[in-house]
């Protein structure tokens, strides 16, 4: 029986392929199937080679690692994929768990982790490291911004008044009102520009 490891890995960055490659190649037991660096090539490669393991970037020209993972996964609900990302909110944990990621790593890991956690992949389909499990802990612990909060957090994190928000959003100013005091009160913060910086610490917004 062939105990091959095969993993396919997908970044836009060329120096994390290179550096990427180079260590799954040197590990005894593991091959490379492939390199991606987009989302759209990352599905692609995926339907063709099904490697054991797939790691990929969260952020990815080409629809992004996010909408790769869901595709993947419909693809093949067994596809375990290991998420390699530099931004450690637990929003970014919690909405790559949810989109079918079997795992999550930053790219800050050492190379001993970034093995162990694809063993614990294979062997039991799942593996978060505790620093970001407790994280995640307090993501499913504390109120969830609804879809319609996160886009008037975007709007203000920008320096939108409520009447630009308003006018952008497509609704009524007391409206926007009424969803900042949701915002302030979920993130526990009492102004804007604290709403902002805890947003972009929790990965709830991006600055990009």
């Amino acid at each position: 029986m062939d105990n091959t490891i095969s993993v396919l890995i997908a970044d836009d960055h060329p120096l994390i392929l290179d550096g990427l490659a180079a260590l799954i190649e040197s590990e005894p037991g593991f091959v490379l199937a492939g390199r991606a660096t987009d989302g759209v090539q990352a599905l692609a490669m995926y339907a063709h080679l099904r490697p054991d393991v797939m790691l990929i970037d969260l952020h990815m020209p080409g629809g992004g690692g996010m909408e790769a993972i869901s595709r993947i996964r419909a693809l093949d609900t067994e596809a375990r994929i290991v998420v390699l990302s530099g931004y450690e909110g637990e929003e970014d944990v919690f909405r790559a768990l949810d989109s079918g990621a079997s795992a999550y790593l930053l790219k800050r890991s050492g190379a001993e982790q970034v093995m162990q956690c694809i063993r614990r992949v294979v062997e039991t389909g799942r593996f978060v490291p505790p620093e970001l499990a407790s994280k995640l802990a307090r993501r499913i612990a504390c109120d969830a911004l609804s879809k319609r909060e996160l886009e008037i957090l975007t709007y203000i994190s920008t320096g939108k008044s409520n009447k630009m928000v308003a006018r952008a959003a497509g609704i009524g100013v007391g409206t926007v009102k009424y969803h900042v005091n949701n915002i302030l009160s979920k993130l526990n913060v009492s102004c804007r520009t604290e709403a902002a910086c805890v947003a972009m610490q929790r990965g709830l917004i991006h600055p990009y």
